[in-house]
């Protein structure tokens, strides 16, 4: 049946219905308003938004910042308000107290607010980030080099070390070239230094104190990798003519007084010392010798020792002995050959000789000083020298136990009686050395037989 004339319309094929209904109708979420990247911190004032971080720990407010670069940005404004330095700075440095909300130490809490300023400054180069990181902790007088009035019962260098040790981490050697330079220009280090390494030793206490604990506690902080700690150590000392190198390594790690903490100059010079004076300095030189020191070669650290021996006189030959022994087997094998190779053998054998006293007076085996005799008759070109070195050493023990002899009979004792405690150490030292060669050439003609 055909349908009148008024009632018809036009048909629309169905497929073009649906496409002009999608055209027409609305878009779910079209007019709904684009997501915010301060997500439900749109809502909030400012005001607000800072006194919630309040009620954050840093290493919530840490995390927070890695949520968006708006995020980021208002942490940014908020560290820097007084409110927020007062929340983030904290400055307690001179008592441990035992439990904050963030449910650590003082260390800790440096150490988390270093991973917070870390992301919050991802995006900026290295040199505005020193900028901004600077601004901030500028108002915390002890993290400057003379900025407290205790030092020695100040945690602040402490605190800023593990702060720039964690803010650094990953960072390449040409930012961290950037950070020392910074810090070298920030804090005069450089004048400081060269005030110290260039006048009498000891006649600038304070300084030399406030330099040690600057560059023990900031650049040389505990619990830092080898690989970086020997890299600000290079960067410390390299500037510096061997000499002063030496000065200054004594400055940083030499013995110090349990009195007031300054260095002690004549420790080494007036009598034997024991392992916890030299610890620090065989410490330093095994990071200059290792592998993580590239900048330093075998022959740099070895007139490195041999200069330090001599500062600021020349040490008890005791002393450097056990400061060899300290320093490990290559160090100590090094040092001998190269005074066997550069035809020193009257020396090498009186070093030799308090090696084996060290060995005896502190307990090490003396088939190890047996071993090192044996490994640096090796290096001598002919028998003839191996021989000679061999008759200056035996020629020592003799001259020494006649000394030691002479002073006990002369009545040269003290309240220790040391004159006859060192006989009888160097008479079983020798007794104990020769016995291990007999151990060793007996075996040796066993073996053959």
């Amino acid at each position: 049946m055909t349908s009148s004339a008024g009632s018809s319309r036009p048909s629309v094929p169905r497929q073009k219905q649906r496409r002009s209904r999608r055209r027409c109708g609305r878009t779910p979420g079209r007019d709904s308003p684009a997501p915010s990247a301060l997500g439900d911190f749109q809502t909030l004032p400012l005001e607000i938004f800072q006194m919630v971080l309040n009620y954050l720990s840093v290493k919530d407010i840490s995390m927070l910042s890695m949520v968006s670069k708006t995020i980021s940005g208002r942490l940014v404004n908020y560290i820097s308000t007084s409110s927020g330095s007062r929340r983030l700075l904290l400055q307690d440095f001179h008592q441990e107290l035992p439990a904050r909300r963030e449910g650590g130490s003082i260390l800790e809490h440096y150490r988390a607010l270093g991973l917070l300023l870390k992301r919050c400054t991802l995006l900026l180069p290295t040199r505005d980030r020193l900028k901004y990181v600077h601004k901030v902790l500028s108002g915390v007088s002890c993290f400057k080099l003379n900025g407290c009035a205790s030092p020695l019962h100040c945690l602040g260098l402490q605190c800023y070390g593990v702060f720039l040790q964690i803010l650094t981490a990953g960072w390449d050697e040409l930012e961290c070239h950037r950070v020392f330079n910074f810090l070298w220009d920030l804090s005069n280090l450089g004048r400081k230094v060269q005030t110290v390494v260039s006048s009498k030793p000891g006649s600038a206490r304070r300084l030399e104190l406030r330099i040690r604990l600057f560059c023990r506690g900031v650049l040389l902080s505990p619990g830092s990798r080898r690989s970086d700690s020997a890299f600000w150590l290079t960067r410390i000392l390299k500037p510096w003519p061997m000499v002063n190198q030496a000065r200054l390594l004594y400055i940083i790690f030499g013995p110090v007084s349990s009195r007031d903490g300054h260095v002690v100059w004549q420790k080494m010079i007036e009598g034997p010392t024991d392992e916890t004076s030299l610890k620090g300095l065989a410490d330093a030189i095994k990071l200059l010798y290792g592998t993580e020191a590239r900048e330093w070669t075998a022959d740099d650290v070895i007139s490195l020792v041999d200069e330090l021996s001599v500062v600021p006189q020349e040490w008890l030959m005791e002393n450097n002995a056990r400061l060899l022994l300290l320093s490990g087997n290559s160090i100590c094998f090094t040092f001998l050959a190269s005074k066997a190779v550069n035809g020193r053998a009257v020396e090498l054998a009186r070093l030799m000789v308090f090696m084996v006293l060290v060995c005896e007076k502190d307990l090490y085996c003396m088939d190890w000083a047996v071993k090192m005799m044996q490994k640096v008759c090796k290096v001598f070109s002919s028998p003839w020298e191996r021989n000679n070195f061999l008759q200056c050493l035996e020629n020592s023990f003799a001259r020494m136990l006649m000394d030691m002899l002479q002073a006990v009979l002369a009545g040269e004792r003290d309240e220790e009686d040391s004159s006859f405690l060192n006989l009888f150490h160097l008479m079983n030292a020798q007794a104990n050395f020769h016995k291990e060669i007999l151990y060793l050439a007996m075996g040796s003609s066993s073996s053959i037989s």
